[in-house]
């Protein structure tokens, strides 16, 4: 029997990130919200809860945006159950991806340090 390269909540979590995508793209240009995307979904074993990792596009204002997507939850909650094909639908949590807050952090350190090893020219030496 062929081992199956993707598990079931690995399929159903690339279907909620689609989906909870546009909903939430829809919910920031509806509701004046501050703008963030989706960057990961990920669905425990039994299908029960939906943890959905969002970056905003201004870091200071993700609290914010968190809050109020956790409020928006329970109808995109019942706007999912109309659009995909689960007998389920996973109960929905926030939660604000840092990775690419990080990520920038340290690529702004590194070109700092950079800098400062740099050979520095000598404006004299002609």
């Amino acid at each position: 029997m062929p081992s199956r390269d993707f598990k079931r909540t690995d399929r159903v979590g690339a279907e909620l990130r689609r989906e909870i995508s546009l909903l939430v793209h829809a919910a920031v240009r509806d509701h004046g919200l501050p703008s963030v995307s989706v960057s990961d979904v990920e669905v425990t074993r039994d299908l029960d809860w939906a943890t959905v990792w969002v970056t905003a596009l201004l870091p200071e204002q993700s609290a914010t945006a968190v809050k109020a997507l956790k409020e928006l939850a329970i109808e995109f909650r019942r706007e999912l159950s109309r659009s995909m094909r689960l007998r389920r639908v996973p109960e929905l949590r926030f939660k604000y991806d840092e990775s690419v807050d990080t990520g920038e952090r340290i690529e702004r350190l590194l070109r700092e340090q950079a800098h400062d090893l740099s050979p520095k020219k000598d404006d004299n030496e002609d």
